[in-house]
C-alpha cells in the first residue's frame, strides 16, 4: 500500500499520542473475541475498517488516529460501542466519508445521528444528553476539533496535538503523519534524542538548521507522551 498522505502509527504511539488505554484501541479497531453465559464463543467486529485493515502493518492511520478520539469521548460519557458503531455507520452513508466524526458536517450533524442511533440501542438515560446541542458539544469540542485543520474535501488534513500551540504537528503528507516540528519539519523524537545525546539544544538546532524554539517544543512534547 502507498503510505504517502495516509499516516502509519503503531497502536503503542497511538495510545501514547490519544492518551487512549492500548487495549481499548486494540478492541476497537482490532475486534475482539469473549466467551458469553453459556461459554459460546463471540467474535465483535471492529468499529470500522482502518485504512491499513487489508496491509500486512499492524497499525493504524492519521484519520483512523484522529476518528478513534471522538469514540474515546463518547465512551467516557456512556454511549455504547453499539450506538457508536451504528452512528459511526450512518454517518458514513449520509457524509460519503470513512471518516465521518472528524468530518466539518459532523459538527452540525451529528447529534441528530446520534440521537437516532440511541433510540434505536435503547439509551434512553443518556438521549438528554444528545438531544440538546449544548450538552452535545460538550462531549465534541472544544477540545477534540481544536487543532485539526480540513481540506477542501472537509475532512480532516493535518492535526495540531498542542492545545495551545502550534509549534507541532501531525500532516500524513509529511514524515509519514509523525509528530514533526512546524518550523522545519523534523520529527520530535528526533530532535529529542539528538538534545538527550548532545546536552546542548543550540547546537541540536543547528545540527538540524531549526530554531532553538522548535527544540524546546520538541522535547515538552516528546516528554509529555512519555508522562
Amino acid at each position: 500500500m502507498q503510505l504517502t498522505g495516509i499516516g502509519l502509527y503503531t497502536f503503542h504511539e497511538a495510545a501514547q499520542l490519544t492518551k487512549i488505554p492500548l487495549r481499548d484501541l486494540r478492541r476497537w479497531l482490532d475486534g475482539y473475541s469473549y466467551r458469553d453465559k453459556k461459554h459460546i464463543p463471540v467474535s465483535v467486529a471492529p468499529l470500522w475498517e482502518t485504512e491499513l485493515a487489508d496491509d500486512s502493518l499492524d497499525g493504524i492511520s492519521f484519520h483512523d488516529l484522529l476518528e478513534v478520539r471522538f469514540v474515546h469521548a463518547f465512551r467516557k460519557h456512556g454511549v455504547s460501542l453499539q450506538a457508536i458503531r451504528l452512528a459511526s455507520q450512518r454517518a458514513r452513508e449520509l457524509f460519503e466519508t470513512d471518516y465521518p466524526f472528524t468530518s466539518r458536517q459532523f459538527r452540525t450533524d451529528g447529534r441528530t445521528i446520534f440521537t437516532s442511533a440511541m433510540e434505536e440501542t435503547g439509551e434512553t438515560e443518556l438521549l438528554d444528553l444528545v438531544k440538546q446541542q449544548y450538552a452535545f458539544r460538550k462531549i465534541i469540542e472544544p477540545s477534540l476539533y481544536r487543532g485539526i485543520e480540513f481540506g477542501e474535501d472537509q475532512v480532516a488534513a493535518r492535526w495540531y496535538p498542542s492545545s495551545r500551540s502550534k509549534a507541532i504537528v501531525l500532516d500524513p503528507s509529511i514524515a509519514f503523519g509523525k509528530p514533526i516540528v512546524t518550523n522545519g519539519a523534523v520529527r520530535t523524537s528526533i530532535l529529542y534524542d539528538a538534545f538527550i545525546a548532545e546536552g546542548n539544544k543550540n547546537f541540536v538546532a543547528k545540527l538540524y538548521e531549526v530554531p532553538v524554539a522548535a527544540v524546546d517544543a520538541a522535547v515538552a512534547f516528546e516528554e509529555s507522551l512519555a508522562a
